[in-house]
């Protein structure tokens, strides 16, 4: 499905990252991965599945999204063939203090915003005239449906990331750069809830009854970065037991 494809899968080294590198190789990619920490398992995974490369980046840092294409870039020889935005972080912005609002918003719009838009323009203009190419972005049902109190900011960087990536792939249609971008709900990763309480109440309020498993969300994944349904391009697609529909 993804033969002689290369993919820059970023924050793989856990969750829904990790699962996408995996889907993606055993699709047939040669694949690429970023990670911030957890460098032992990056590497290890990078190990199992033959990856191209495995590159350290701290996307919080203006600019290193752009030296991370770069980078990747020559380590897949010149030509990168897909894109999974998957690196995110999730920080409190309570209205009640003036400085963890501050810092939360600003540093989740540096990295689930601005950093992946940063890969999206270098992926486009390499793209352009050269055949094209497939993105796929992870946001969040709280881009639609927003998300607690405390975290205003979260939401909004998703809510942008989803702007962003519907209005780039109206432009780059045309140039067969197609983008893609999933809002999954709760996932079964470090950031779903797992006090008893919390859990319970995330669990009610889905009506598939369990969280979504990050192997679900890497299998979309990887069918859209092949290719096969072009036309769903500029598509956001839910993912969330049917506990937010639009």
């Amino acid at each position: 499905m993804l033969d002689d494809k290369t993919v820059l899968v970023t924050g793989a080294s856990r969750g829904v990252g990790w699962a996408t590198a995996r889907a993606c190789a055993e699709a047939g990619a040669k694949v690429i991965i970023h990670f911030n920490v957890n460098q032992d398992t990056a590497l290890d995974l990078a190990k199992e599945v033959g990856a191209a490369g495995c590159i350290a980046a701290d996307l919080s840092e203006p600019g290193a999204a752009d030296r991370l294409w770069l980078q990747a870039r020559t380590m897949a020889g010149g030509r990168i063939d897909s894109l999974v935005n998957n690196a995110g972080i999730y920080r409190a912005t309570p209205l009640g203090d003036a400085g963890a609002w501050t810092s939360g918003w600003a540093e989740q719009f540096q990295v689930n915003v601005l950093a992946a838009c940063e890969l999206m323009r270098n992926a486009i203009n390499d793209w352009g005239k050269a055949g094209g190419g497939a993105i796929v972005n992870i946001a969040s049902r709280a881009a639609y449906r927003g998300d607690g109190p405390d975290h205003a900011g979260y939401a909004a960087s998703k809510g942008a990331l989803v702007a962003a990536a519907k209005t780039l792939a109206r432009a780059h249609a045309p140039d067969n750069v197609l983008i893609y971008t999933l809002t999954p709900g709760w996932i079964e990763t470090d950031m779903a809830p797992h006090r008893v309480e919390a859990r319970a109440r995330a669990v009610a309020e889905i009506p598939l009854g369990r969280v979504a498993q990050p192997q679900e969300i890497a299998a979309m994944t990887a069918f859209l970065l092949s290719g096969q349904c072009a036309s769903a391009t500029g598509s956001v697609i839910d993912i969330n037991g049917a506990s937010f529909m639009r």
